[in-house]
């Protein structure tokens, strides 16, 4: 069984130019409306990164279904008004009250039900374009006034004769009469230019008619105090700000670092196609790094010790050997990098000394005592927290005992995962602190998140729609609040408002960020929350201000992240908050299936409706030939599901049935071509994964001198040709941890012989349930498929984050 990859890290977006145009005017931004259910998009939409067997520099995540159609994406301010599209509600558009700071609504698009424009308060509509006529045609008669009461100051001087105040009141009585009967003509008859106006509009309007008139200068107007803004409409949800991403290209080094790179590698006889990953691992100073210390190339995804090893003795000749304190340090950390990408943040450090032994270091104990002390390595042991006995008696009786009892682990770890871990139990525990216990009706968890500040919700995949509901309700209660999930196929089940959790960090969706950069939120349910590793869940709760509340929602039952940590499992364990779990049943014989594998049993399942197919095969030639005609013809004829919308599954990338090998096979069924654009050609599903564990899948449209570039969802993507063979591959077939948070509506899942050492419980959980309507096994793996369902457990994760939390905050007593 293949490993779950290294960290996530998510991309960051430069801001588009409507945005920062927005910013610099202060606008505020409409939530978007939900729009009208889309149809299922023929693409599917995200996947964590692909596995690291057999690849260097690939790692192993999840993956996810079909992106959102275009009317799925919430489009920023800074449009058209309502009152421009079609299908929306009549009223005035934004460009006829100039100085207001509303803007459109984000999720008015062509064809979505009626509504009021940005630019109108809610609860007007007729009424409001009425007080606007009357307001134009008062602004209007105040223009004219401006222009009269000017003219007759001018008669008055020279050689006019002088009036007497009785005569100038009657004359001024006069005109005023005269004036409103002229005003009563004009509403009975046609409108005049401006006569809508109000507000600034109208003052504007008056002051171009009094400097024509001669009476004004031009610059009066700008003299003028400015009028109070508007007050904007009540929000019912965080303004959602969507921005394109940006492409995902790292900072290249300069180009004299990679020379002295490539120089250093072709003298040690290493691959000089490594200079650029080298440059950007070691910095500035590579060359020099690398040549003091040649062990460092092993920073470089990908290099294994033994070619290291060689490289190290081709620089240094006879001064180098296996027990260089240089090879000690550089071995160390290589193994807890390798560690963090199954899902450890630290180890315990006698498998550190087993495994520097198995490399041939002739003392592990020394060679960890030298990581240590160079800081390369932090080590922990946890602190017992054993109460005092209250007299002689009891402690006699108790020291038998505490010594039978195992003191805690001594763990070594890399400083990267241990301050993730201890920001985010530091998070956590802030959260359960400042948040404000309240009374909320409604079900049981509409009142656990009311009454605290952190709370846990487990169950399968009907009962999403739980935390969703109570995210709805807690937006009638006039609480800011977002939901987030893992990929992007999760936000149908989610509502249009919902986004991923690496949209929300990379600032490419959500809400704003105050003056401390926290989320203008008080509430964040966050789904698929198994998904998450230490590092991803420390920038979310670091991102949270005091006082709001944090739902997270998952099942436990699914493969763990794709990076380091077990965030989810962690928190369940520790039992510091509220836990609800879901009573609602997953429905339909996939429904049945999925909930008797998570509790250990294979049933077999009436299926009338072929939601469940079996087809047995006696080896992988066959599950491969097999797979290759259920995608192209018999679930499209039998089920009426295309292969656009089917997706494969297996359990790793290498072997006579992986990924590369039905990848390779579907490809010449489904888009056969010469693979001109470095392997792809317009038109191949693809896996792309811009970062360590998280995954992009797509379908690529064009080639060009910067590289390729795909249609993720709605969005657009380019791949630099420099990364076209480390970070993309095919994806008509993904592993399990790549689908892990995903759905699609038909499944195949491929079971060769040479898979079951790699199978368990929680792969079988998570592979059957990624189908929605149809799921067909291929099946060659005979008994061993029960057996794994029944006793298969997933390897634990070594992890500081339970402990960490159980010293912060006392559990709950049940």
């Amino acid at each position: 069984m293949t490993e779950p990859s290294g960290e996530t890290a998510p991309e960051a977006v430069e801001p588009a130019a409507e945005d920062l145009r927005e910013e610099a005017t202060g606008a505020p931004t409409q939530a978007p409306e939900a729009p009208e259910d889309p149809k299922p998009s023929e693409e599917p939409g995200r996947a964590e990164e692909p596995d690291t067997t057999g690849e260097p520099g690939a790692a192993e995540g999840h993956g996810s279904t079909e992106g959102p159609d275009a009317a799925e994406q919430p489009v920023t301010a800074e449009g058209p008004s309502a009152a421009e599209e079609p299908g929306t509600a009549e009223g005035p558009s934004a460009a006829e009250e100039p100085g207001t700071t509303e803007t459109p609504s984000a999720g008015e698009q062509p064809g979505t039900t009626e509504g009021p424009s940005a630019a109108e308060e809610p609860g007007t509509g007729e009424e409001s374009a009425a007080g606007d006529q009357a307001a134009g045609d008062q602004a209007a008669g105040a223009g004219d006034q401006v222009s009269d009461a000017a003219a007759a100051q001018a008669g008055d001087g020279g050689d006019a004769p002088g009036l007497s105040d009785a005569q100038a009141e009657l004359a001024a009585q006069r005109e005023l009469r005269a004036k409103i009967a002229a005003r009563k003509a004009e509403k009975s008859g046609p409108l005049t230019s401006g006569a809508k106006l109000s507000g600034t509009a109208a003052d504007l309007l008056a002051a171009v008619r009094a400097v024509e008139g001669g009476t004004s200068s031009g610059s009066t107007f700008y003299e003028a105090p400015e009028p109070a803004p508007r007050r904007p409409a009540a929000e019912t949800a965080p303004a959602m700000t969507v921005r394109p991403p940006a492409p995902e290209r790292p900072a290249a080094p300069a180009p004299g670092t990679t020379a002295a790179v490539r120089e250093v590698l072709a003298e040690g006889g290493a691959p000089e196609a490594l200079a650029e990953q080298v440059a950007a691992a070691l910095g500035e100073g590579a060359a020099a790094v690398l040549r003091e210390d040649p062990w460092q190339l092993l920073a470089v995804a990908g290099v294994r010790p033994e070619q290291a090893d060689g490289f190290a003795r081709a620089l240094l000749g006879p001064a180098c050997g296996p027990g260089d304190p240089r090879r000690a340090v550089a071995l160390t950390v290589w193994l807890l990098e390798r560690a963090a990408l199954q899902g450890h943040t630290a180890l315990e450090i006698g498998a550190v000394r087993a495994g520097l032994a198995g490399h041939a270091v002739p003392d592990p104990e020394e060679a960890v005592e030298t990581a240590v002390s160079e800081a390369a390595v932090l080590v922990f042991q946890e602190e017992e927290t054993a109460q005092e006995p209250e007299d002689e008696a009891e402690e006699d009786a108790a020291a038998p005992a505490a010594e039978q009892e195992p003191a805690a682990p001594v763990l070594l770890g890399l400083d990267r995962y241990a301050l993730a871990e201890e920001s985010l139990a530091d998070g956590l525990a802030r959260l359960v602190r400042t948040a404000t216990a309240d009374t909320w009706e409604g079900g049981e968890l509409e009142r656990a998140a009311g009454a605290h500040g952190l709370v846990l919700h487990t169950g399968g995949e009907a009962s999403r729609a739980e935390p969703v509901a109570l995210a709805a309700a807690a937006r009638e209660r006039g609480l800011r609040t977002l939901v987030a999930v893992h990929a992007d196929s999760g936000r149908r089940a989610a509502g249009a408002d919902a986004v991923t959790v690496a949209a929300l960090l990379s600032g490419a969706a959500g809400p704003g960020r105050d003056e401390d950069g926290a989320f203008e939120l008080d509430l964040l349910v966050v789904l698929d929350a198994p998904q998450l590793d230490v590092e991803t869940g420390a920038m979310l709760v670091e991102s949270l201000p005091d006082g709001c509340r944090m739902v997270l929602s998952g099942d436990p039952e699914v493969l763990g992240a794709p990076g380091a940590g077990r965030v989810f499992a962690d928190v369940l364990a520790a039992r510091v908050c509220p836990r609800v779990a879901s009573r609602v049943p997953d429905p339909g014989p996939l429904g049945e299936l999925v909930s008797g594998i998570g509790v250990g049993e294979l049933n077999q399942v009436e299926a009338p409706g072929k939601e469940i197919v079996i087809v047995p095969v006696r080896d992988a030639g066959e599950a491969v030939h097999r797979t290759v005609q259920l995608v192209a013809d018999s679930v499209p004829r039998a089920i009426g599901i295309p292969s656009e919308q089917t997706q494969v599954v297996t359990v790793g990338h290498g072997g006579s049935a992986g990924t590369r090998a039905l990848n390779a096979a579907l490809k010449q069924r489904l888009n056969p071509g010469p693979g001109r654009f470095g392997g792809y050609d317009p038109g191949d599903r693809v896996a792309y994964a811009p970062a360590p564990g998280r995954t992009v899948t797509g379908t690529v449209l064009s080639a060009d001198a910067e590289g390729l570039r795909l249609r993720c969802g709605d969005d657009e993507l380019l791949v630099p040709r420099e990364r076209v063979e480390s970070a993309l591959r095919h994806g008509w077939a993904l592993t399990a941890h790549q689908a892990a948070g995903a759905r699609w509506p038909a499944v195949v899942v491929v079971l060769p012989g040479d898979a079951a050492g790699g199978l368990s419980r929680p792969w079988v959980y998570t592979a059957f349930g990624r189908a929605e309507r149809h799921l067909s096994v291929v099946h060659g793996v005979d008994q061993a498929l029960a057996r794994a369902v029944a006793e298969g457990v997933a390897p634990e994760r070594t992890t500081r984050l339970q402990p960490l939390l159980e010293g912060l905050l006392a559990p709950d007593e049940e």
